[in-house]
């Protein structure tokens, strides 16, 4: 970390060099010996699977409460503390980007806060923590739009590798810890019979639906999308008016059921079929009619997969700058060179400095086109960005789709369209895929 630091500052003049180290000395002060982070980062975290966080749920009193609560306050620090980790790991031009810093912070604060958090012993304590736990991953919501600006502007100064497999262990470890709070405040909720039942009548432990129906959750995903304002942007920023979005058709194995958190799934699912339906509009724009988008369903011993098909020309095209449709998972302008273009880097900017943030959730994607369906004006004059082309989407979507051991891998017929396989585990047995 120091070598880099000394390497960058040299040939700088000294009050230059002051300069920055002022800037970032309140981020700066935490790089040196610090005895509790060490202890914390010493240790490994305690990997969890969907069954055994379903076992211990499902038959909620007072005692597991609190023992569910106390594991969240002293397991949620050693997972900050490996991540603090990685940031001080970076390089010192990576460590001084905008966005890097902040995130730093935000995780130094979160680590301090939990290690010197009281053990919980009764409900009334239990709901404190749940409060101080929620306002948490409200702080935190500006972190991914933070740090993938912050590591998009390393880009040029570290090898795609490097730069791709810091981002996977910030974002996987992010997702973990919210999988902890949020599981933790939904079991809090139920038992104290201040959350309803789902709607939909789907059994769930928490946040986990212990009998997820894949296709519910695909058109659930299609009607959100299909109520979405009626116009988008083409690849030059031209603005293309929308009479009617792609007809999407579900086959394959209809009644399939499976444990696993919704969100999660129905994430994925949104967001490959956003990309579909866009990619489709836009390739056949000209055209009377629309092709449609094809989901399919499979069920196997161990795994359930889905394949989501268009005619959307495919990926491999000049306005993609890719090389592979493997490239769009990456956060390296080398793989994917729009990572650093100027719409991007600006949009970043403005979700990294708003309150909202970016939850990656389905939820506030609809929530920002309904604050926008009022006035049908364009999003720059109404203040508010539909689409903001920050490039998390799909990065995203591999990374919860491979949480639990599963996989996403897109298949580009040029000329023709994409193929997207999402597979996910079946069983729930499958650990947490974070890395330590």
């Amino acid at each position: 970390m120091f070598s880099n630091a000394t390497t960058a500052l040299r040939g700088r003049s000294t009050n230059q060099c002051l300069v920055d180290f002022v800037r970032y000395e309140s981020t700066a002060r935490h790089f040196y010996q610090n005895r509790q982070l060490e202890l914390y980062a010493s240790k490994e975290a305690q990997r969890l699977t969907l069954r055994q966080l379903v076992f211990f749920g499902r038959h909620m009193n007072e005692e597991r409460l609190i023992k569910s609560a106390n594991y969240v306050r002293t397991e949620l620090p050693v997972r900050i503390a490996h991540r603090l980790r990685d940031l001080q790991a970076l390089p010192y031009v990576a460590v001084t980007q905008e966005g890097v810093a902040k995130v730093y912070e935000l995780y130094w604060s979160a680590f301090e806060k939990f290690r010197r958090y009281p053990p919980i012993t009764t409900l009334s304590e239990n709901d404190k923590f749940c409060k101080f736990i929620g306002g948490l991953l409200d702080e935190h919501a500006t972190v991914i739009p933070n740090l993938s600006l912050g590591l998009s502007l390393s880009s040029p100064y570290l090898a795609p590798d490097e730069l791709d497999s810091v981002m996977r262990r910030m974002l996987i470890s992010r997702i973990s810890r919210r999988v902890l709070v949020e599981h933790h405040i939904a079991l809090t909720e139920i038992f104290l019979g201040r959350r309803e039942k789902e709607a939909s009548g789907e059994p769930h432990v928490g946040i986990i639906f212990t009998g997820l129906k894949v296709k519910k959750s695909i058109e659930r995903c299609v009607r959100l999308l299909n109520q979405r304002p009626t116009w988008l942007e083409d690849f030059d920023g031209e603005e293309i008016n929308v009479h009617h979005w792609p007809e999407v058709i579900i086959d394959g194995q209809l009644d399939c059921q499976f444990p696993y958190i919704k969100e999660h799934l129905e994430y994925i699912v949104f967001e490959l079929l956003k990309n579909s339906m866009r990619a489709t509009l836009l390739a056949h724009q000209n055209n009377p009619s629309l092709p449609s988008i094809r989901a399919t369903i499979a069920a196997g011993e161990n795994d359930v997969s889905i394949r989501i098909s268009d005619q959307g020309s495919g990926l491999l095209s000049p306005e993609n700058q890719i090389r592979e449709p493997a490239d769009l998972f990456s956060f390296s302008h080398l793989r994917n060179a729009t990572r650093m273009e100027h719409s991007r880097i600006g949009a970043l900017r403005s979700a990294s400095t708003s309150e909202e943030g970016v939850r990656a959730t389905v939820a506030e994607q609809v929530h920002r086109w309904n604050k926008a369906k009022p006035r049908e004006v364009k999003a720059s004059e109404a203040g508010i960005e539909i689409h903001p082309h920050i490039g998390i989407g799909l990065p995203m979507s591999n990374i919860f789709a491979t949480y639990f051991g599963g996989s996403l891998e897109l298949v580009s017929l040029d000329g023709w369209g994409t193929d997207a396989y999402l597979r996910l585990p079946k069983l729930g047995t499958n650990l947490e895929g974070i890395e330590v």
